[in-house]
């Protein structure tokens, strides 16, 4: 029989695991910033291979919903605070939709489908948080420093990332399920 890969990790490697997803939320993100630079892409790299979705994903996949969802909302808020990345425009969205993801890929750790399937899942529901978030800020609050078409835009440049983000976790969690 197959053990639950959650009932292994004990609190600290569960807070390690934390720790090591928000570092590298915060490291990737910034690395891609300065290859864009070189590049002459300047931020847009960031856009397209959504460095800082991937480790909040993993940690939650590996550490389940907590892990994910911590890391998910200290991720950008650090990266912010330290880096003025992304920008206290677009930080509230983006927010929103990386808690997302490390909630529901933490609770897609307990879910017996593949990996695919879980991260595909896990991106359309951080998506879809992100769009009703910008579209409460616009239509509720008159929020008018983002349109819902930015956003669309935005996430139409992160399909490198999209599949980046497939083929990582489908392949980590490949051995988990076979």
């Amino acid at each position: 029989m197959k053990t639950n890969i959650l009932k292994k990790i004990n609190i600290r490697n569960k807070t390690l695991l934390t720790v090591v997803a928000i570092i590298s939320a915060v490291a990737l993100p910034q690395l891609a910033h300065l290859i864009g630079g070189y590049a002459g892409l300047g931020t847009s790299v960031g856009e397209i291979f959504l460095p800082m979705h991937l480790p909040v994903i993993v940690a939650g996949l590996v550490g389940g919903p907590v892990v994910g969802a911590v890391a998910g909302v200290l991720a950008p808020v650090i990266s912010f605070a330290l880096t003025g990345m992304p920008t206290a425009v677009a930080l509230p969205f983006i927010l929103v939709e990386i808690f997302t993801y490390g909630l529901v890929s933490g609770v897609m750790s307990n879910v017996k489908l593949n990996g695919f399937l879980k991260v595909l899942l896990t991106q359309a529901s951080g998506r879809v948080m992100r769009i009703l978030a910008v579209v409460l800020a616009t239509t509720v609050f008159g929020f008018e420093k983002i349109t819902l078409a930015a956003v669309l835009s935005s996430m139409a440049m992160g399909v490198v990332g999209i599949i980046i983000q497939w083929l990582v976790c489908a392949v980590a969690l490949r051995k988990k399920y076979e």
